[in-house]
């Protein structure tokens, strides 16, 4: 796969589908309607998508996933900031599919490819296993959390060793459930004295705003973390260049003082 300047994926529509796990003639028709931003014209006038387009068709599946007419994601995609990152789509993509039902499939080995868009070795099999995104069952029967499994095949890319993915997997859950219990506790003391009825509208209701509350609140509390980091790491970095350019300058001195 060739990559731009920006390191942003260059792919031809043929390796594009492949990836999101749809057919060309898809990629082409979602094109013709909007759907999709039109594809950057490289050499020999072959048309190259990125990351951006990965995004929106991943964001297009989850919301027909959840039962969305093609007019219904018309209209909702035209709602979206057209500067969107593909950071930002899949931020979105994630509150779309927090309405998804649990859903379990078994498949084959095969069938586990075609939904990755990408071939899968032992060894990335046996990651998603490790992630608990799919399950083995027999010599060619894997169970299959369809929730999860994008996320999955996404995390086999990203340069982290199995353990921090599973001790961030750990971390998430754990916090998860922890203010999922501590909501839920004072949405029981609000509604106490309510009518069975009014609790379950209530609940209804608070569903979305408090998931988009907490993914709202987790990024901005993310990146604040990494500008810290990250301002850390350069800070140390420059002390670092400063020192040994001290250091430099003091040896010649010393040079200079030697030969006089």
């Amino acid at each position: 796969m060739t990559t731009t300047d920006s390191d942003e994926p260059a792919l031809t529509i043929d390796e594009l589908a492949a990836r999101a796990g749809v057919t060309v003639r898809t990629v082409r028709f979602y094109s013709s309607r909007g759907l999709l931003p039109p594809p950057v014209i490289g050499p020999r006038r072959v048309g190259r998508y990125g990351t951006d387009h990965l995004a929106r068709l991943a964001l297009i599946e989850e919301m027909q996933h959840q039962g969305m007419t093609l007019a219904a994601i018309e209209r909702h995609l035209r709602q979206l900031p057209p500067d969107l990152s593909p950071h930002d789509l899949a931020v979105h993509r994630a509150v779309v599919a927090s309405w998804a039902p649990e859903s379990v499939e078994t498949v084959s080995r095969r069938e586990l490819g075609r939904r990755a868009g990408r071939p899968l070795s032992d060894e990335d099999v046996q990651r998603l296993a490790a992630m608990n995104v799919v399950v083995r069952e027999g010599e060619d029967a894997f169970r299959v959390d369809a929730g999860l499994f994008r996320l999955g095949v996404e995390l086999l890319d990203v340069p982290l060793s199995q353990e921090t993915i599973l001790a961030a997997r750990t971390a998430l859950t754990d916090h998860a459930r922890a203010a999922a219990r501590e909501l839920s506790g004072l949405l029981r003391d609000a509604v106490a004295e309510r009518d069975t009825r009014d609790v379950k509208s209530l609940s209804a209701h608070m569903h979305p705003l408090v998931v988009q509350a907490l993914l709202t609140t987790f990024q901005r509390s993310l990146k604040e973390e990494l500008r810290e980091w990250v301002g850390s790491a350069e800070t140390e970095t420059e002390a670092e260049a400063d020192g040994a350019s001290r250091d430099g300058t003091s040896g010649d001195a010393s040079r200079d003082a030697s030969s006089a």
